[in-house]
């Protein structure tokens, strides 16, 4: 028997991977990588290949309890309460619109349909209505990571994101306690058992215990995240902890079934998403926490999505798939007015009011995880349900993450790096002076992801360029520069004489007020002082090679990184902008541990930073790490 079971599971170890490399093709083809994988648990089930026969589905359970606390571990650790408080009445608003205007409108359509349903056209009244709710129920679950994807592939940030962010991590959690307070209803129901006091009072008890119960295991995963030890040690600590809940929830169930007559029922899913709160709102853990579980969900994701489609019978998704699309329809028009009620409510912008449903239509792990459960718990009918969201999901997720970008774009709030120069939103570097050394400056800035101009005052015929503009203007005068849009440049380099250096920048200085103006200094002695009284960052070309051979011997590794010489490795200087981060000590910033906050530079004082260093609007920050770890820190940063 346990020989039979290794067999199994190492059968579905191989599965796994040859689905992981099956999904990478369905991404190259545009394609989700959870449809790859449901494709592939379903070519090894036994509706086709029979790798994993349908009455061996139930000793690889344990697999599915595993996945699910990961699920809620990750759904829990996005609830960062600092991260909402600007938005708070905008998401407080919209997520009671999402949650009770789709799950009540979404129950009576479906209840007022069923007879069309196969599964449910049979069903007493009673049953078909508890059906119906727990569809509305699991149509409002949203996915955290892929509104972080399209977040970050977006550079998005403004109040439409983050609010959209805020009702996406708390909808899911509020999903959660519902579905646990309409599971239990439904065990009540079909064991004809009567919804009255006592059930009122079991539930509230059931409830109370599942948050108790979630304090503690937060409390028990510091432990692990607490110790200096491997990493791999310690998501091995949290995959146990995880699990370590479905086994007690189990064991109570049982035992208080036998001891007292009535099963207390403790809903795992929320105690998970109760310790994962609390781990990351109340304990300085939550980093590590937060990378672990990134690490971890992967392959704990594969393995879920195999299996998942695995289960399925692709005579039933045939059968039930126009049903799908009628309720996929259906979700669509529910959140469509939950959105618009949302906005009026909050009282949003009005250009928000007829895209506001858009960024929560994208289905994942919660959904899937809630919908095992029920064809867990009542198999006569749950896997025909299963079919059914599952379909509805993987359209859900092919046009969610579209809807979202379309809507971040009509919102105005995505930060792409266009190429076309009147982009407001980008870092545009301006250069005076036409010669070898700004176009080889031009081109660097380019490959780095900044928009360069080169701006000269002699005759540009015959010289242009693909990367980057060269403009011809007349003179170093006020109106000439209002032509040329100096008021949006990030930073400007003077390369000319210092005479000319200094009346550009004097000029930018009185009427522009850019920030970072750098001049390439000639040796004229009554320009440098002036230089130096505006501001201006001057380098001396007589004196930057020995100050450079200087730092190269007493700090190589710090000049090699400056100097961009590692290729993976970058540092950048960010304005603060973003009013939630404004109070937010260091330590509280959910940085990535690969990027370090090198130095804070407060009107116009450097400022010794340590975790305890509190963030102000208009503070310069320089981030030194990897590049694509200080370009999202950057996105975060910046409003």
């Amino acid at each position: 028997m346990e020989g039979s079971f290794v067999i199994l599971l190492v059968g579905f170890v191989i599965v796994s991977i040859a689905g992981q490399q099956i999904a990478k093709v369905f991404q190259k083809i545009k394609l989700p990588l959870i449809t790859g994988l449901i494709i592939t648990g379903i070519l090894a089930g036994s509706s086709f290949l029979n790798f994993i026969p349908s009455e061996s589905l139930p000793k690889l359970n344990f697999l599915n309890n595993l996945a699910l606390a990961i699920i809620a571990f990750s759904a829990g650790a996005e609830f960062y309460l600092k991260e909402l408080r600007s938005r708070i009445n905008s998401i407080k608003w919209m997520t009671v619109s999402q949650l009770f205007i789709t799950v009540i409108l979404s129950t009576w359509l479906i209840f007022e349909f069923s007879s069309y349903v196969p599964f449910m056209e049979d069903q007493p009244e009673n049953i078909r209505l508890i059906i119906a709710l727990l569809f509305g129920v699991i149509f409002v679950a949203r996915s955290p990571s892929s509104a972080i994807a399209v977040i970050n592939e977006m550079k998005a940030n403004g109040p439409f994101t983050k609010t959209s962010m805020g009702v996406t991590v708390v909808k899911d959690v509020l999903v959660i306690i519902l579905f646990a307070i309409c599971l239990s209803a439904a065990k009540t129901v079909i064991k004809n058992e009567d919804l009255d006091f006592n059930f009122l009072i079991f539930l509230i008890l059931d409830l109370v215990l599942s948050f108790l119960l979630g304090i503690i295991i937060g409390i028990i995963l510091k432990a692990p995240l607490s110790l200096k030890i491997n990493k791999t040690i310690k998501a091995v600590g949290v995959l146990l902890i995880g699990y370590s809940v479905y086994l007690f929830a189990e064991y109570i169930r049982s035992k208080t079934g036998i001891i007292i007559g009535h099963e207390i029922v403790l809903e795992p899913l929320l105690v998970c998403i109760i310790g994962s709160f609390y781990i990351t709102n109340f304990t300085n853990n939550r980093i590590e926490f937060v990378e672990l579980l990134d690490e971890i969900s992967p392959t704990i994701y594969i393995i879920f999505f195999t299996l998942t489609g695995a289960s399925l019978s692709v005579q039933t998704l045939i059968n039930v798939f126009w049903i799908a699309i009628a309720f996929f329809a259906l979700r669509i028009f529910s959140m469509f007015l939950a959105g618009i009620f949302g906005v009026l409510s909050a009282k949003d912008e009005k250009r928000f009011l007829f895209i506001s449903w858009m960024p929560y239509v994208t289905q994942a792990g919660v959904a899937l995880g809630l919908t095992t459960i029920i064809a867990n718990e009542f198999p006569e009918w749950g896997y025909e349900f299963q079919t059914i969201i599952i379909a509805i999901i993987v359209i859900n997720q092919l046009i969610g993450p579209l809807l979202f970008k379309i809507s971040i774009e009509i919102a105005k709030e995505s930060h792409l790096k266009h190429k076309s120069s009147e982009f407001d939103g980008i870092k545009d570097a301006i250069i005076f002076g036409l010669e070898s050394q700004s176009i080889a400056l031009a081109m660097t800035l380019k490959q780095s992801g900044w928009v360069p101009k080169i701006i000269t005052f002699s005759d540009v015929e015959g010289k242009t360029s693909d990367d980057f503009e060269i403009i011809k203007s007349e003179d170093i005068s006020l109106q000439s520069f209002k032509q040329l849009n100096l008021k949006g440049a990030d930073a400007i380099v003077c390369l000319l004489s210092d005479k000319e250096n200094y009346k550009i920048a004097n000029l930018v200085y009185e009427h522009f007020g850019t920030k970072d103006v750098i001049v390439r200094y000639n040796g004229a002695r009554e320009y440098y002082e002036r230089l130096i009284n505006i501001g201006v960052r001057i380098i001396d070309p007589s004196l930057a090679m020995i100050n450079l051979l200087d730092h190269f011997v007493r700090s190589p590794n710090a000049t090699s990184l400056l100097l961009g010489l590692d290729k993976n490795k970058d540092s950048v200087d960010v304005e603060i902008r973003n009013k939630d981060i404004h109070g937010m000590t260091l330590r509280d910033l959910r940085f990535p541990t690969d990027v370090i906050v090198l130095s804070l530079i407060r009107k116009g004082q450097v400022l010794i930073s340590h975790g305890y260093t509190r963030l102000r609007i208009g503070d310069s920050v320089t981030l030194v790490g990897t590049k694509e770890s200080v370009e999202n820190v950057r996105f975060k940063l910046e409003s």
